[in-house]
């Protein structure tokens, strides 16, 4: 069976449920996978890496069976299929075809005759130990240095690493309405129906609105509403608490691959998506991207993202990770396996990449986090918005959705606090929160001290003694002004001067999470 063609005529969900129940009790799972192959083979699988799976899965267990069907693409006897899911319904609906040695598709019954896989399915664990599953194209689950390899202009991918990253820093408080926008395999509508009343999902692809409907009915999920379309298109003029979307934000030179390039001219999909987004929420409700931006001679990168965001919101914009032209360009033409062409049509395609970013006068593209609050008192001129723009790439820790939650929250809380409000306040340091003293060995005092969070963003800022002592009394019970003062009379300092210095360091170490302001009783 081909692995890089598109199926034809993909599965029906009518038997889903049968299929579940089978690969559940085959302990078809992220966990039994994991036991099975080994720590080794299973990270192998998850960079395309099929050959210590394969050697793992040489016995007949329904287990081993199901792996090599639906993960590793090999064809088994009907017998063995039989042994492991409802064989008749799974080849009545088309999840699985019967094959015969040569790899071709048969009619009629062989001695021995063996059945393939026509989808993808891959175990995936929910943020609550569900037992979900992503239903994809053959061949096309992500990772590996050599890329998914497959030009069809409709493949729809599994889940990777920019799907996981989305969905972990998604906000997860319950709403009315989500809408999953550019849904591909189904992964965020999946996410989102845990906590949303009804879920959209949309994309342009008419094969990504089928493989979702597979991936929510094999997955137990509720069904969602299915619109095609390109960006809000389908949605009309419906708003919604919770937008989320891992758009085909790649920057390239045409639109040769749906599930990636966005085919419009350099960022201008990110930038349409986000600028429009802001409409489509309801006041308090949340739109969180993955994007790629230009970084252009001339132009400070977080000027462009500044202007991307819309009238009545408030944002947050985090870059990860930044990587010049050539960089770039060679990423993404592994990605669509160009690198294993004719050397020619690889420079080719390569040049095309180049002159484009020239043209654009683009020297590097950044990657990140764009999320965006509607805020109606932000929209009715009652306060100013609060845009973060930040450059972050150092390691975080997933999942982000209350830190983005609370990041907002933090946001209307010294909006409304002048300096007099904030040392009337009472502060508690956060639970994660640990003190480094960096200094010469022996040495009577340190050199500086460092607050780092263990967990979330990670952060860490630097302190003087002052900071690290009021961080440390920080336990709720004193007002901020009151430990000032004490701190003064400790150290013979002015606590006047103190009061007048020192709002701005708690500022900042509440933006940042390291200070939890405590409601007053």
């Amino acid at each position: 069976m081909s692995t890089t063609s598109l199926t034809s005529r993909l599965p029906v969900p009518a038997h889903a449920a049968r299929l579940r129940e089978a690969l559940l009790a085959a302990d078809f799972t992220a966990d039994g996978l994991l036991e099975l192959l080994g720590a080794p083979a299973y990270a192998a699988l998850a960079r395309s890496e099929t050959v210590p799976a394969l050697r793992a899965t040489r016995g007949d267990s329904p287990l081993e069976t199901l792996v090599r069907l639906f993960l590793l693409q090999r064809p088994v006897s009907r017998a063995r299929a039989a042994a492991a899911l409802p064989l008749e319904e799974c080849l009545a609906d088309g999840w699985l075809v019967q094959v015969g040695e040569s790899g071709g598709q048969v009619a009629d019954q062989e001695a021995d005759p063996e059945v393939g896989a026509c989808v993808d399915i891959r175990p995936y664990g929910g943020p609550d130990g569900q037992d979900w599953f992503i239903v994809s194209d053959l061949g096309c689950a992500v990772g590996g240095a050599g890329g998914i390899g497959n030009k069809d202009e409709g493949v729809v991918l599994g889940v990777g690493g920019a799907s996981t990253t989305l969905a972990g820093i998604t906000v997860r408080t319950p709403v009315s309405s989500a809408l999953d926008l550019g849904t591909g395999s189904g992964i965020q509508a999946l996410h989102a129906a845990q906590h949303a009343t009804l879920v959209t999902a949309t994309d342009l692809n008419p094969r990504a609105l089928d493989f979702t409907r597979l991936t929510l009915a094999l997955s137990g999920a509720r069904e969602a509403e299915l619109l095609q379309g390109s960006l809000f298109e389908p949605v009309d003029g419906d708003t919604y608490d919770l937008i989320v979307s891992n758009p085909p934000f790649v920057i390239s030179p045409g639109a040769r691959l749906t599930y990636r390039d966005g085919g419009m001219g350099g960022d201008d999909l990110c930038r349409t998506l986000v600028r429009e987004a802001g409409e489509r929420l309801n006041d308090g409700g949340y739109a969180q991207f993955l994007a790629n931006w230009q970084h252009v001679e001339g132009e400070e990168w977080q000027d462009r993202l500044r202007s991307w965001v819309p009238r009545g919101c408030d944002a947050w914009i985090v870059q990860r990770e930044v990587q010049d032209v050539t960089q770039y360009a060679e990423l993404w033409l592994r990605d669509s396996g160009d690198h294993r062409a004719d050397p020619e049509a690889y420079a080719l395609r390569y040049e095309a990449w180049l002159d484009e970013f020239e043209a654009r006068k683009t020297k590097a593209v950044g990657f990140g986090w764009i999320t965006l609050r509607r805020n109606a008192a932000v929209a009715s001129g009652e306060v100013e918005p609060s845009i973060v723009i930040e450059e972050w790439p150092h390691p975080v820790e997933q999942p982000l959705g209350d830190t983005v939650r609370a990041h907002f929250e933090r946001q209307d809380y010294l909006r409304t606090r002048d300096d007099a409000a904030l040392l009337a306040d009472r502060f508690t340091l956060a639970s994660e929160v640990v003190q480094e003293q960096v200094g010469l060995p022996g040495a009577e005092d340190p050199e500086h001290v460092v607050l780092r969070q263990n967990r979330g963003m990670r952060r860490a800022t630097k302190v003087d003694h002052v900071g690290a002592g009021f961080a440390g009394v920080c336990d709720g019970t004193l007002s901020a002004g009151r430990i000032l003062d004490a701190i003064g009379q400790l150290m013979g300092e002015d606590p006047v001067l103190l009061r007048d210095r020192t709002p701005q360091a708690i500022r900042l170490l509440v933006e940042e999470g390291f200070l939890i302001p405590t409601p007053s009783t």
